[in-house]
């Protein structure tokens, strides 16, 4: 994103939506190679945008412009593809299938009113698909299925919407079905089962079925006009349905909207970009059967402060509110801010106000800043086509906004307001980074900054105990993304094993003698301090107790010996902090010219390394706690491998819906590749999370591993 320039280095002029309900935001949804790109390149075809289709392969597609997704041949960000057909704007929302970058997926879902769920023919409904599927379902989405790749010579359109059904519930009914089927693959043309039309060819020519057609398609019209009058919840309808009345079909078309609009029906179209098939019907479906953002609830909204706002709707009259759903930084034009207006209309020229809150956490401060809007652009790809303003319900671009980030507000100065985040997922592939050179530290720390901004899926964790830069990605292919990045913005960085920050503490109680004592000729430097040690429980943290008799330490240097032994215990002996420990001060020595704040600071330290060479020191390891959700038939292979992982299981619960729920405890330094190894082992089907628990002691045998 970021060319505002077409191939004759003319400015390219976009399409600016007036009304809301001539707007239809759909985000493509489906696993990797289902076809979404693709389909995405025939529609651009099939209205003009484009003169012919791009290709993957040959990373040619609108869609797929980051070098990485050219590179890797699949989606790695969200992207927009705008047309117009039958005077609607619709915003195609293309976004990845794979699950490392379901934040931009997230992001899609936030963008759009409706999802269209992209599968292939020829690969059946496998874990990874049921869980984009219920990604839509958790917000809400209204879906539409389409069975792509028609041509693929494993193609089954019978099986796999039979998979859908047995997937994502019966009320996955085909809008259109094939005219012929060979093997249940799509030969000529499709008939409608709304309209009873066929067709044939592509570009289609339109004709009315024939008997033979009619009584193929007949069960399936039934069961199809029963769904949506049901799931539509228009009763008057279905009494005429009942009674046998012939119901026209601009009401069928009405109700199937409502259905869809509702989330609870979901059509499904046939589709062959290769042939053209199905190019037309699901032009139609598109702009007539998916709800407009009249129908599609404004997200709740406060002022910056967290104080309730009158709820919004999609006015173009009404207050200023959009949301930036991704922020792309370009080489030649800055920051690239992808905008969803949902509330009045953005126009260039203005002043409006930039606000984010609840993402310190990713490494977004709050921030609330007046902001000049000077250019308004709707993009295609990479591709900015300046338009006059955007309104409530449509998409757009908006650059060099420099304190925008994923997830801010952006509204009226006069009227400043805040929209809840959606939900961020976690990041849980730690990779540690290092520079090259010297000079490769000072990109790296500027691109890092870009990057993190315009990503809430990747965290930046400064390591202070290990001094590494850490990275925590969504999995492998997030992570060669990132590092792409940096190396593509003049930063040269290396990996290096992920590293756990340990504790020390005492194993058994010990003595230690400390003894500072420095004569110069001038004003010299005598403390003498004795100390015993003891350990304490895990988590207690640190406790001083005073017991010196007789005045051995004046009472002003007792402070002194704590502050030295504190110091000590932060730099701890073998290099780790110090934990769970008591210290008594016992005795001690002073010498009453020389003794200082400063000397018994020293003589404290010096007691307590004392103490560790006379004592046992027993390093502590993070132990964190992890849930796992899983799949059932992969639940013996999950167990084994977090007994391998020294993991201590503390329960099980199981779901209705097929999966279990593990909690465990498993040291950290068995976590560093976790999500990519469970994906391994249950197909992509299982999830985790993890948040630190407690530091227990290191085994013995393993103690070496740690030195």
């Amino acid at each position: 994103m970021g060319s505002k320039h077409s191939e004759n280095g003319q400015a390219e002029s976009g399409v600016a939506a007036d009304d809301p309900a001539k707007v239809r935001n759909i985000v493509l949804v489906g696993p990797s190679g289902s076809g979404k790109t693709t389909l995405t390149e025939a529609l651009l075809t099939a209205t003009g945008v484009l003169p012919r289709a791009g290709s993957v392969t040959e990373g040619t597609t609108v869609c797929d412009h980051d070098p990485a997704a050219v590179r890797q041949q699949r989606s790695v960000g969200l992207a927009v593809a705008p047309f117009l057909h039958d005077g609607i704007k619709v915003n195609l929302i293309d976004t990845p299938g794979y699950a490392d970058f379901v934040g931009e997926l997230r992001a899609g879902l936030r963008a759009a009113d409706a999802a269209l769920f992209v599968v292939c023919a020829a690969e059946g409904v496998d874990s990874a698909t049921t869980t984009l599927w219920a990604e839509c379902a958790a917000v809400g989405m209204p879906r539409a299925v389409v069975i792509a790749r028609l041509d693929h010579p494993r193609a089954d359109f019978d099986g796999e919407l039979a998979q859908c059904q047995a997937a994502f519930g019966p009320n996955v009914l085909p809008l259109y079905l094939p005219t012929e089927t060979t093997g249940s693959t799509v030969d000529d043309g499709l008939i409608g089962l709304i309209t009873q039309r066929v067709f044939d060819g592509h570009p289609p020519a339109v004709r009315d079925a024939t008997r033979a057609e009619l009584e193929q398609i007949s069960d399936a019209r039934d069961a199809l006009l029963e769904g949506i009058i049901a799931e539509s919840e228009d009763e008057s309808l279905m009494d005429r349905y009942l009674a046998g009345e012939s119901i026209d079909t601009e009401t069928i078309i009405a109700d199937l909207e409502t259905a869809v609009a509702r989330g609870s029906f979901h059509p499904v179209i046939p589709f062959c970009a290769q042939t053209g098939v199905g190019i037309q019907p699901l032009l139609e479906a598109l702009t007539r059967a998916f709800p407009s953002p009249l129908e599609h609830p404004v997200p709740m909204v406060t002022d910056p402060q967290g104080k309730p706002h009158a709820p919004l709707t999609a006015d173009p009259n009404g207050p200023l509110a959009a949301e930036v759903v991704r922020t792309a930084v370009d080489s030649y034009v800055g920051r690239v801010s992808l905008v969803r207006v949902f509330s009045g209309t953005l126009r260039p020229e203005r002043q409006v106000h930039v606000s984010g809150h609840g993402l310190a956490d990713r490494g977004h401060d709050d921030h609330d800043i007046d902001e000049r809007v000077a250019h308004i652009y709707s993009p295609l790809g990479a591709t900015l086509r300046e338009v006059p303003y955007c309104v409530a319900g449509d998409l757009c671009a908006l650059t060099k906004v420099s304190s925008a980030e994923t997830g801010d507000t952006v509204s009226a100065p006069e009227d400043p307001i805040l929209m809840r985040p959606w939900q961020m997922p976690e990041p849980l592939l730690p990779v540690a980074v290092i520079a090259k050179t010297r000079s490769d530290e000072d990109a790296l720390s500027r691109n890092l900054s870009r990057l993190v901004a315009g990503d809430p899926t990747l965290r930046m964790d400064r390591n202070p105990e290990t001094h590494q830069l850490v990275l925590w990605c969504m999995g492998e292919a997030h992570a060669d993304v990132v590092l792409a990045r940096l190396r593509a913005g003049g930063a040269e960085v290396e990996t290096e094993p992920v590293k756990v920050s340990l504790r020390e503490t005492f194993a058994a109680p010990a003595r230690g003698h400390g003894r500072h004592v420095k004569q110069s000729g001038g004003h010299g430097q005598y403390a003498v301090c004795d100390i015993e040690v003891e350990p304490l429980p895990t988590g207690s943290g640190f406790e001083f107790v005073d017991r010196v008799v007789g005045g051995a330490v004046p009472h002003q240097f007792i402070s002194s010996v704590e502050k030295g032994v504190r110091a000590q215990l932060t730099r701890g002996v073998q290099g780790h902090p110090m934990v769970d420990i008591r210290v008594t001060l016992v005795d001690g020595k002073s010498h009453s010219v020389d003794s200082s704040d400063a000397a018994f600071q020293t003589a404290g330290a010096l007691a307590l390394k004392d103490a560790a060479s006379n004592g046992r020191i027993s390093l502590l390891e993070p132990v964190d706690t992890v849930e796992i959700r899983l799949p059932d038939e992969y639940l013996g292979t999950v167990l084994g491998d977090l007994s391998s992982r020294r993991g201590r299981v503390l329960g099980t619960e199981s779901d209705s819906d097929g999966y279990t729920v593990i909690h465990s405890e498993v040291p950290a330094a068995a976590l560093p590749r976790y999500l990519i190894e469970l994906r391994s082992m249950t197909s992509g089907s299982a999830s985790f999370s993890r948040g630190f628990a407690r530091f227990d002691p290191v085994p013995e045998s393993l103690s070496a591993q740690f030195a």
